[in-house]
């Protein structure tokens, strides 16, 4: 998810931004900075959209909440593999900090609590998602130095805005205080974000690149954004796909429009359900003329025998 900050008053703002701390030391010319600066568009553009903005304001259903959560499994299981095979290379090794930021365990026990002990049988990777994932294994084996730019986009963003968004799912969705179904955004490892986030701009900083190098990874860390930008339209054409759902453990209504895919009630059951889903076709069904009056006339004979019976 994109990085949100917190009001004064310690409510949500639907502005996203990365929350950056004045130093004197820094550079215009420092890669913090520059990525900073050169993101600035892109970052507009994902606060702006609709999945975006819906979250900010508690307006998320949990079957989208869980797909979203699939999405993330996918892109950190990437993130992290790349990240893990160039722990090495002196142009990522400096921001590699498996035990403080990786996310795939935490994401792992989030899919655990939403799906079950079966969970990795029911989940699939999305078509924007895929796209995403590609990319970062194609960065982390040929052009390995643009890693930062995917690092700094998801971590920083988790650290800053991914604390607001975790209040709100906590409360929209009503997981338990426990913290089940959100430990994505739990970081256990670190006892201070805002002094973390200095020292991993400050390491950014620190890294031996040219000029040339450094804004390939500001345009990398916008093709970043863009992946997430289509991952989020994914996610919201699902959303709007999906009907009003039964909360609290309730089973989720298809309103039989869209991809039967996005059927929630199919979603749960891939892998296993066979091609069809239950209510999207009892839904389809009913929606016939003819069965409706077939229905009509079998609900009016049931009220003729009712009134007979009781006469």
């Amino acid at each position: 998810m994109p990085s949100a900050q917190e009001s004064p008053e310690g409510g949500e703002e639907d502005i996203l931004h990365y929350e950056e701390t004045e130093d004197d030391a820094v550079s215009p010319m420092d890669l913090s900075e520059l990525l900073k600066e050169g993101t600035k568009e892109s970052h507009d553009r994902a606060e702006n959209t609709q999945f975006v903005k819906d979250f900010l304001k508690g307006r998320i259903k949990k079957e989208l909440f869980k797909l979203a959560t699939v999405a993330l499994y996918f892109t950190y299981s990437a993130l992290e593999e790349e990240m893990d095979h160039n722990k090495d290379n002196p142009l990522f090794a400096p921001l590699y900090f498996p035990v403080e930021l990786h996310r795939r365990e935490a994401l792992a026990k989030d899919l655990k609590y939403f799906y079950g002990e079966d969970w990795k049988e029911k989940i699939q990777c999305s078509e924007a998602t895929q796209q995403y994932v590609d990319r970062i294994h194609h960065v982390g084996q040929h052009e390995p130095e643009l890693l930062v730019a995917h690092a700094y986009t998801r971590y920083m963003g988790d650290l800053s805005g991914g604390q607001v968004l975790k209040k709100v799912a906590q409360r929209a969705l009503k997981l338990p205080s426990t913290e089940e179904g959100i430990q994505f955004y739990v970081f256990d490892n670190i006892s201070n974000a805002q002094q973390f986030k200095q020292l991993y701009r400050a390491r950014m900083n620190a890294l031996d690149l040219d000029k040339n190098t450094k804004e390939r990874i500001v345009e990398e860390a916008n093709k970043a954004f863009r992946f997430n930008m289509q991952v989020f339209d994914e996610l919201d054409k699902i959303g709007r796909s999906l009907g009003e759902e039964a909360q609290d453990g309730g089973v989720p209504v298809h309103d039989g429009k869209g991809d039967i895919r996005k059927c929630p009630y199919y979603a749960d059951k891939l892998g296993t359900a066979g091609p069809s889903c239950p209510f999207h076709a009892a839904v389809g069904l009913a929606r016939q003329p003819l069965v409706q009056l077939v229905l009509a006339a079998c609900m009016a004979v049931a009220a003729g025998a009712a009134a007979w019976y009781i006469l």
